[in-house]
């Protein structure tokens, strides 16, 4: 039988904040302020690494590759890139070597995922932050790799970049976001796609304003259930007056709803500036008596915070997927859906 990432959430918990105190975690001296990464240029090699789940067919690998090239960019496989233990893609200790690997070797100019599934949160306390801070650079991934975004700008202040994986759809949306934030540097403002198609009326993407109004504040986020387990842990960056933005797929909305109580009992929820919603991806009722809707969660969570919020926004397990870089200033426009950098996050 197999093992949901749900499940096996539901068995670590909060548990990270129980480990023993990592060998750079505890310190708190390294460099809290914001560090952007160099950006990329064609040419640049991308170091590809596999920190969550394994995957099942070695030629995800192959077709990344080939992705990347497509973009102008050389790649570097991961020593352990392939390994397999239970559902993780090899140990703890193979897995976080692959990452210090990458951000140590100079010949490495990025770093990206091939897929997400679960275990980088066993990994937090086995990164070399110092390095890290002393060689920083581009990390990108989404879903499971939440952990390492949030972490590494916790404990070095890195921009890092929930964008798509290896495994994802790397269409013409989802790879001009890439190339325009990640290439060229540029700070714009992301809005869903307005195509109504045959239709009369946009019936694809639209947004749901939850409170108007718009707010500013460093984006930081990522997959609602991964983040939630590492509540209570030292790897969370500060939320105050900083903009929450969140995706899920595959739970039930009581589950979503149980998530966001926890966020609202630990205080977070009531330090943020803005909320940002993206999508919820084959989220459902489940099979109990009845259920609210994702909307009437949102509403009960957020709507009492009187902030600037609003759900549907591109962000997610969807195909077009916005890149969002976590410690960049922006402002968000509830009313429009809109989310404006109001700054590089590369240099």
């Amino acid at each position: 039988m197999s093992i949901t990432r749900r499940q096996i959430l539901q068995m670590v918990g909060v548990g990270i904040a129980a480990t023993q105190v990592p060998m750079a975690s505890a310190s708190g001296i390294f460099s809290k302020s914001t560090l952007k990464p160099p950006r990329l240029k064609p040419g640049d090699t991308v170091g590809i690494i596999n920190p969550g789940g394994a995957i099942y067919h070695p030629d995800d690998a192959t077709v990344f590759q080939e992705t990347l090239a497509a973009l102008g960019l050389k790649t570097k496989l991961g020593k352990h890139l392939l390994d397999r233990y239970g559902h993780l893609a090899g140990t703890d200790a193979a897995r976080a070597a692959d990452v210090n690997a990458m951000f140590n070797d100079r010949g490495v100019d990025a770093i990206f995922a091939l897929r997400g599934g679960y275990g980088c949160s066993r990994l937090l306390d086995r990164l070399d932050y110092k390095s890290i801070t002393e060689h920083p650079k581009i990390l990108m991934g989404y879903s499971d790799i939440t952990s390492l975004l949030l972490a590494l700008n916790a404990k070095t202040g890195l921009v890092t970049f929930h964008g798509p994986v290896g495994i994802s759809t790397w269409n013409k949306f989802s790879a001009d976001f890439v190339k325009r934030l990640l290439f060229e540097a540029q700070a714009f403002s992301m809005e869903n796609p307005k195509d109504m198609g045959d239709n009369l009326a946009q019936t694809k993407n639209r947004i749901l304003t939850i409170t108007d109004g718009k707010a500013r504040g460093k984006l930081l986020g990522g997959n609602l259930s991964v983040f939630t387990a590492m509540v209570g842990s030292d790897y969370l960056p500060k939320f105050k007056d900083n903009i929450l933005f969140l995706e899920e797929v595959e739970e039930d909305i009581y589950r979503v709803d149980r998530m966001m109580t926890q966020l609202k009992l630990a205080g977070i929820l009531d330090e943020i500036s803005g909320f940002v919603f993206g999508k919820c991806t084959d989220c459902g009722p489940g099979g109990d008596y009845g259920s609210l809707t994702l909307e009437e969660v949102l509403d009960d969570h957020i709507k009492p915070l009187g902030i600037p919020a609003w759900y549907g926004s591109m962000i997610g397990h969807i195909s077009d997927k916005f890149t969002i870089p976590l410690g960049v200033n922006a402002e968000i426009d509830a009313d429009k859906g809109s989310i404006t950098l109001l700054e590089a996050a590369v240099i």
